[in-house]
């Protein structure tokens, strides 16, 4: 450990003890310490695996001239090279989580989300190109250009490029991370829960439920960081022992005194920022809480709404029925009404016809 970093450490743990004691949340971006060992992630596997992709590309162009003995079987090899190449991936793919993990406990946590994502892809491409070949080898379908062997040529050449590509992109994105050397992402992303109010106060919760994950992140890398300061402090207790047995000046056993005071007073910042960022996660898990419990009493008000709307819709189809009722009794009504006026006129016009001969 150089000696300005030491200063660094010293500065930051006195600004911790001199700062307000009322306050419970602080910002992390300051106080907490960094790791000193960034540990690169190596491309070797991920380049053999490109190697890989280049060589069944190469089978899979020249399947006619190396299975010439055996035309009747080309595409039964292709299939099995194929489901051969779907395990190697997959087994790659758990190398390329291991890797992504180990970015992770960095503390580079938006790089190592960009980095999961992408270490999915080629297994995804070889499972897609796996499954449209069993199509094509089920339903063999009759084309007067291309043969069934052809045809599983270029599918398996498209998976190839598919998968190659995805697999350039992770290796470029790993070479930028072994380029870096700025401080891990999540100490600039991560902040307290209850900071004074500004004009971006709701941000930090409008970021997709990702504050639990971030916060996870960041105790992870902590702990990281924890479990390198105990190696140190117990390299430098047995370098303080070994010097105490020797017989020496006492200068080198009162500078690493001095450096183990310094490191003891570490680990107690680096405990107490534990503990705070536990509270806030505590704090995010109990807003969360809150907020589902809002979304179910908006739901339970929304289904006694849509009770109440199907109760009112029975109502009105039961006054239609009623309607339509009292349309058909007026309805026969009317009718009953037009034949007693036609008996009424046929009546009339009898009596009027009697009354004449009546009176002759």
């Amino acid at each position: 450990m150089s000696a300005r970093r030491l200063s660094l450490f010293s500065a930051a743990a006195a600004a911790s003890t001199s700062g307000d004691e009322n306050s419970l949340f602080v910002d992390l971006l300051q106080e907490a310490p960094l790791s000193v060992r960034q540990q690169h992630t190596s491309i070797f596997g991920s380049v053999f695996y490109c190697f890989l992709l280049a060589g069944y590309a190469v089978v899979a162009a020249a399947a006619p001239w190396i299975f010439f003995l055996l035309p009747k079987l080309t595409s039964t090899l292709l299939c099995s090279c194929n489901v051969i190449l779907l395990m190697i991936t997959g087994i790659f793919q758990q190398y390329w989580v291991y890797q992504v993990r180990k970015v992770r406990l960095q503390g580079y946590y938006i790089f190592s989300q960009k980095l999961k994502h992408i270490s999915r892809l080629p297994f995804a491409a070889v499972a897609y190109g796996t499954a449209l070949m069993l199509l094509v080898v089920v339903w063999q379908p009759h084309l007067h250009i291309l043969s069934l062997s052809t045809l599983l040529r270029i599918v398996i050449v498209a998976e190839v490029i598919c998968a190659g590509c995805f697999m350039s992109v992770y290796i470029g994105c790993v070479h930028q991370y072994n380029s870096l050397n700025g401080q891990p992402d999540v100490l600039k992303s991560l902040y307290s829960a209850l900071q004074p109010s500004s004009s971006m106060e709701d941000l930090r919760y409008h970021d997709g439920g990702r504050l639990s994950d971030q916060q996870m992140a960041l105790l992870q890398y902590q702990r990281e960081n924890l479990h390198y300061l105990s190696e140190e402090v117990l390299r430098l207790q047995e370098c303080l022992s070994k010097y105490q047995r020797s017989d020496d000046g006492s200068t080198p056993q009162v500078d690493l005194a001095h450096l183990l005071a310094a490191r003891d007073q570490e680990l107690r910042a680096l405990s107490a920022e534990m503990n705070q960022v536990q509270s806030e996660l505590r704090l995010a898990r109990n807003i969360i809480a809150e907020r589902d419990s809002e979304i179910q009493q908006i739901r339970v008000m929304n289904n006694q709404y849509v009770e109440e709307n199907e109760r009112l819709r029975a109502i009105l189809s039961e006054w239609s029925a009623r309607a339509a009722k009292l349309e058909r009794a007026l309805e026969a009504e009317r009718v009953s009404n037009m034949e007693l006026r036609k008996n009424i006129s046929k009546l009339r016009g009898q009596s009027t016809l009697r009354r004449p001969s009546e009176e002759r």
